[in-house]
């Protein structure tokens, strides 16, 4: 089975997508995503990169409807435009690499999209955080509080660093084989590069 590093950050409208079908595009083709939340703020800054800025309402109108087609085309649903920027983004990633850590977070990162793009509720705060750790049968004051540990944030930055180091500029990205992919619409093309594709 080939592993392919998904490097997201809650936060990315697009990434919405991925998330919502990752879980498929595995069992169909028969890889691994490795999920790795970063921070694609730090990268973007570095790199003086605002994609999608107040000032350019033309584009950020044209972001929502491309994601309600895309969704749409792949037979789920976006309500946009969304809360948007993220006002609690470091803590909505930090909850993610904790729940990767103890076994939810999967669940927790489709959930949470899931309610950001279909009712319009913003990430990792209330009352939607409460909420999505109620679903999940989590304490949700121990998970802030060990999200918020020295140990997840190092983390964190570990994965802004390896990001970094593999040319990651946006989310969500895809790494197999060295190759790297860049937007939901790449996940596909990925595919292609894994060992066994290249076996066939």
């Amino acid at each position: 089975m080939s592993n392919i590093d998904f490097y997201f950050s809650i936060g990315s409208t697009y990434t919405y997508l991925s998330v919502t079908r990752i879980l498929d595009v595995e069992k169909k083709h028969g890889v691994k995503f490795n999920w790795k939340p970063f921070s694609v703020r730090i990268i973007m800054n570095e790199m003086n990169n605002h994609p999608f800025p107040d000032d350019k309402k033309s584009k950020v109108d044209y972001m929502w409807r491309d994601i309600e087609r895309r969704a749409e085309g792949y037979g789920f649903s976006a309500k946009t435009p969304v809360p948007y920027p993220l006002t609690q983004f470091d803590l909505a990633n930090k909850l993610a690499i904790l729940g990767l850590k103890e076994g939810w977070g999967v669940d927790y990162v489709r959930l949470t999209y899931k309610r950001w793009f279909q009712e319009n509720k913003e990430p990792a705060v209330e009352p939607n955080i409460s909420e999505i750790c109620s679903e999940l049968k989590l304490d949700k004051d121990k998970v802030i509080l060990n999200a918020n540990s020295e140990e997840i944030e190092k983390e964190f930055l570990a994965n802004t660093d390896s990001a970094r180091n593999n040319k990651v500029f946006g989310s969500p990205s895809f790494i197999v084989n060295n190759e790297i992919f860049w937007g939901d619409d790449r996940m596909e093309d990925c595919l292609l590069y894994t060992s066994d594709a290249a076996d066939e």
